[in-house]
């Protein structure tokens, strides 16, 4: 039995800022897996407006936006020769692919869909179809490359998850046609079935006003969050005005229970210095608050400041980052035109020749 090669495919939303959370959640796996994997790293900007023009700002922010989430993959570590980096809407198949997927998705599947009841909230009636779709959306996004590994948070799970079943129907609704004309692989059938990449525990990073809340680039304190183009005054502002408490940092993880803010610091340390939060408390146990933050300022704004002053220097030349954009839908594009191709051939689309 063939198997598919491996790859790997994600993105991230152009909508405001990326933050540590971003950062510590997904850039560094990012980074790493370069090393190991086929990499396509995507600005997912058709996904960006599926909700109303107050969040994703308009046309002019989505560029402005679009241009900064692809400097942060850079700035970051993510090798635009070695990965593909590209913006969604440069590559058709996407929109296409989505397309085909509509007729093999089922209403039911959807309506399970949390995320979407979330982001909806009680006006229901009011949200755009393009935010019910999202998710057949992001199965054509990793089907498109057949990508076989996607790194997810949790609140992605349910959306790789219709993926597969989205996948595994085509298969399975078009075996005869995929044997037929000799595309499948093995007997996989002709899209893989993608499998969620866990990195490890992530750190998950929480708000720094308040500990029981995630980091989040939507909350309206920007003292909430740390941005990947914050200079390094203001990340050292920022971890000196985290919320805290009175008690003295505890010597085992066991006496972080019950204290969010304390434990969201020595989280976040322990993501940026690569320790476990264990080695990070036998450093640190018994200190005061006053003492580690000075530490996490000196640690966050060596790892954090550099990747300011870079993207601060991508962005000055927009029209850098657009050729780098430019250059990874073309590179895209070439893996997805054939799986396209194959997927119209398939479904019995007469195409041009």
């Amino acid at each position: 039995m063939a198997a598919f090669s491996p790859r790997v495919f994600s993105g991230m939303q152009p909508t405001s800022t990326l933050h540590l959370g971003n950062y510590l959640g997904a850039l560094v796996n990012w980074v790493a897996m370069q090393k190991t994997h086929d990499c396509i790293y995507c600005v997912v900007d058709m996904h960006a407006i599926t909700q109303g023009l107050d969040v994703w700002g308009g046309p002019a922010e989505l560029t402005r936006a679009t241009r900064e989430v692809a400097a942060a993959y850079i700035a970051a570590g993510v090798d635009p020769k070695q990965s593909i980096i590209f913006n969604q809407s440069q590559v058709s198949g996407h929109a296409e692919l989505a397309w085909v997927f509509n007729t093999i998705a089922r209403l039911g599947w959807l309506n399970r869909m949390t995320q979407f009841k979330e982001k909806a909230g009680k006006d229901r009636e009011n949200a755009s179809v393009g935010l019910y779709d999202y998710p057949v959306l992001m199965a054509a996004d990793i089907l498109l490359y057949k990508a076989t590994h996607v790194p997810v948070g949790e609140d992605q799970k349910q959306h790789l998850e219709l993926t597969r079943d989205i996948a595994q129907k085509f298969n399975n609704d078009f075996a005869e046609r995929i044997a037929e004309l000799g595309l499948g692989t093995g007997d996989l059938g002709y899209f893989p079935l993608p499998e969620p990449m866990i990195q490890g525990p992530a750190p998950r990073v929480m708000s720094l006003r308040d500990g029981t809340k995630k980091m989040s680039k939507s909350d309206p304190s920007d003292y909430s969050r740390i941005n990947l183009t914050d200079d390094a005054d203001m990340i050292a502002q920022k971890i000196r005005k985290a919320k805290t408490d009175p008690e003295a940092l505890p010597s085992e993880e066991k006496g972080l229970e019950g204290r969010p803010e304390a434990e969201n610091l020595v989280g976040i340390y322990a993501g940026l210095s690569g320790e476990t939060k264990a080695q990070v408390l036998g450093q640190f146990g018994g200190s005061q608050f006053s003492g580690f933050k000075a530490a996490l300022v000196e640690l966050a704004v060596g790892k954090l400041a550099p990747i300011a002053d870079e993207m601060r220097r991508l962005l000055a030349d927009p029209s850098h980052i657009d050729a780098i954009l430019s250059d990874g839908a073309d590179r895209a594009a070439a893996i997805a035109a054939p799986i396209m191709r194959d997927t119209k051939d398939i479904t019995g689309f007469v195409r041009r020749r």
